[in-house]
C-alpha cells in the first residue's frame, strides 16, 4: 500500500569507548560521545536518552553535530545514535570506502552494536544516501526509514547544461577541489552551506566554525570528496537493486527550497507504506531551518 501523502507545512578496536558530555557519569539528558570500531573504521558516535532507538545521520559538510538540537528535543522519547560518518568529525579518515555500501555496513554494524540489530533510521543529504541503501541491502536493520532532503543515487542532475549543480563535478574531480579549497575550508564550507540555505543563519556560524574545525584536518576535505567521487558506483548498486521494494514504513523530508517534491517522486514508488512530506519556507538543511516542524512531523511518524 503506497500512501503516497504529500503534505504541506509551513514553517577503539572491538571496544566502545564512553566519555560524558558534562559530570562523571551521563544521565539521559547528557550526549555521551563514543567510539567503536566497526567495519575496519573506528567510527565515534553521539549517544543520547531513553527509549526506542533512532540512528540520525548526517550529510556533506557537516557531523553529528548538526544533530545537537534534535537530539535535545527527542530525547524524553527516545535514544538518539548520532555517528561521524566515516572520514568525518572524530571519525576515522580512511583511505576508502566512502561508497554507500561501505557507508551502510558502517552504520549496520553501529546498529548492530547500539539497538540491538534494529532501528528507526534518518538519513539527511550524503547520511541519506546510505540510509536508503542500508534499507534495501539489510531491511531487518531498519524498523522505519526517514530520507531529508536528499537525492536517490542515480537520481543528482550532475549536467550544469541542463539545471544541475556544478557542485558534483568539481567535487568528483580528482586533486582540483583539495587544491582550491586548502586553507580555505571555512570560507568554502560556509559558502557552500549559505547557497543551499532558504533561511540563511538557520546554520550558524557557531556550526559552521565546527564543522570547518574537522574538515580542515589533514585528510578532512578529501574524505568529503570521496563521498562524491563514489556517487557513480552508488549509482549502479542501485540500479542493480531496482527489484527490491522497501517495507518498512518510509517518511520523506523534502525542503521547498531545496529538493521539495523530487525525493517523494523517486522513493514513493519503491515503498508499500509512504508518507511525504515537503516543508515548505525550508532550504536543504530542513533540520535547521524548520526545527519544530521537523521535529514535530519526525516524532508523529516515528509514534505512528
Amino acid at each position: 500500500m503506497d500512501i503516497g501523502r504529500r503534505i504541506a507545512l509551513k514553517t577503539l578496536a572491538g571496544a566502545a569507548l564512553a566519555v560524558p558530555a558534562t559530570g562523571a557519569r551521563a544521565s539521559a539528558r547528557d550526549i555521551e560521545s563514543r567510539i567503536a570500531r566497526l567495519n575496519g573504521c573506528d567510527i565515534h558516535y553521539r549517544v543520547m536518552g531513553s527509549g526506542p532507538s533512532v540512528v540520525l545521520l548526517h550529510g556533506w559538510p557537516q557531523t553529528s553535530f548538526a544533530w545537537r538540537e534534535v537530539m535535545r528535543r527527542l530525547a524524553d522519547r527516545y535514544r538518539l545514535i548520532a555517528p561521524d560518518l566515516r572520514g568525518t568529525g572524530l571519525s576515522e579518515k580512511t583511505a576508502s570506502g566512502y561508497d554507500k555500501r561501505s557507508i551502510a555496513e558502517d552504520i549496520r554494524q553501529l546498529i548492530d552494536r547500539e539497538a540491538d540489530g534494529s532501528a528507526h533510521l534518518v538519513g539527511h543529504d550524503m547520511g541519506g544516501k546510505a540510509a536508503f541503501v542500508l534499507a534495501l541491502l539489510s531491511p531487518h536493520s531498519v524498523s522505519k526509514l526517514v530520507l531529508v532532503d536528499c537525492l536517490v543515487p542515480g537520481t543528482e542532475n550532475m549536467d550544469v547544461s541542463r539545471g544541475g549543480a556544478w557542485h558534483y563535478g568539481f567535487h568528483m574531480a580528482p586533486d582540483i577541489p583539495e587544491l582550491l579549497t586548502k586553507g580555505r575550508e571555512r570560507e568554502y564550507i560556509a559558502a557552500q552551506i549559505k547557497a543551499w540555505s532558504h533561511k540563511k543563519d538557520a546554520v550558524t556560524d557557531k556550526a559552521i566554525a565546527e564543522y570547518a574545525s574537522h574538515y580542515a584536518k589533514p585528510g578532512g576535505m578529501t574524505a568529503g570528496f570521496n563521498y562524491y567521487r563514489a556517487l557513480k558506483a552508488d549509482a549502479a548498486l542501485v540500479a542493480s537493486l531496482s527489484d527490491r521494494r522497501l517495507a518498512m514504513p518510509v517518511m520523506t523530508i523534502g525542503g521547498r527550497h531545496g529538493a521539495g517534491d523530487k525525493l517523494a517522486d523517486a522513493v514513493a514508488p519503491r515503498c508499500d507504506h509512504h508518507v511525504g512530506l515537503v516543508i515548505e519556507d525550508s532550504g536543504h538543511f530542513v533540520a535547521e531551518e524548520a526545527e519544530s516542524a521537523f521535529c514535530d512531523s519526525l516524532t508523529r511518524f516515528l509514534a505512528a
